[in-house]
């Protein structure tokens, strides 16, 4: 998978993506991401890519023109047009089901907003769908788009070490993760479970599938209404 960023601040990305498990993985070839500055694609010397909005209001407004550049280079890089993601806290929230859904897409291009948003034109004639990591809003999409790549590239095959890694996880099957325990068995006079040190896996897959449900009624009981549980 390659994800290219169009950013205002490429330099935020740096110790995030080149370190860790994504770092590996760039360093592997599963992923590669590209970040672009935006101000290379302005036009005066002073690289502005923002202005005032038609009709007044308060900030300004991110120009369509330099954004529009910036993807056409991209498509040009990658020989096709990328799936195009804008950062935005008008878009639908982020789940883990929409993530499996993009782990498909071989080549993703996320826009980073800033000051009052973008010139609508722009997210009318190139945006493809627009994503929120929640309901509320940050000063800029450098940290969303953070958020969105790497929850993105641990669902790429390669990227951990087995599927397990995240097919187990919180919101994967719509259900929040079981407990888990490591050693040792007994800590400050608290004890694992039994199950588990039983080496019985059938009863072990069966008290993880029970705890599930049990946690997700108790922390996010809006999962099970949605699955119909409830």
């Amino acid at each position: 998978m390659r994800i290219d960023i169009i950013t205002l601040f490429p330099e935020m990305f740096e110790p995030v993506f080149n370190d860790s498990i994504i770092g590996r993985a760039q360093k592997s070839g599963e992923i590669s991401i590209h970040t672009h500055q935006l101000r290379d694609f302005a036009f005066d010397k002073h690289r502005r890519v923002d202005d005032t909005p038609y009709g007044g209001g308060m900030g300004m407004l991110m120009k369509a023109e330099p954004i529009a550049l910036c993807f056409e280079e991209i498509c040009r890089q990658t020989g096709e047009r990328p799936h195009f993601v804008y950062m935005s806290p008008q878009g639908k929230t982020l789940n883990q089901q929409r993530l499996k859904e993009l782990a498909d897409i071989k080549n993703i291009c996320v826009l980073c907003g800033h000051y009052e948003g973008v010139d609508q034109r722009l997210l009318d004639s190139f945006i493809d769908e627009e994503i929120s990591i929640g309901d509320y809003v940050l000063t800029g999409g450098e940290i969303p788009a953070m958020v969105f790549c790497d929850a993105l590239c641990r669902m790429v095959p390669g990227v951990l070490t087995n599927n397990e890694c995240f097919t187990e996880e919180s919101h994967y099957n719509g259900l929040l993760e079981y407990p888990q325990y490591t050693k040792p068995s007994e800590w400050r006079g608290i004890e694992v479970p039994d199950v588990l040190l039983s080496g019985h896996h059938a009863n072990i897959e069966k008290w993880r599938k029970e705890k599930s449900l049990e946690v997700t009624a108790q922390k996010r009981p809006d999962l099970l209404k949605n699955k119909g549980v409830l």
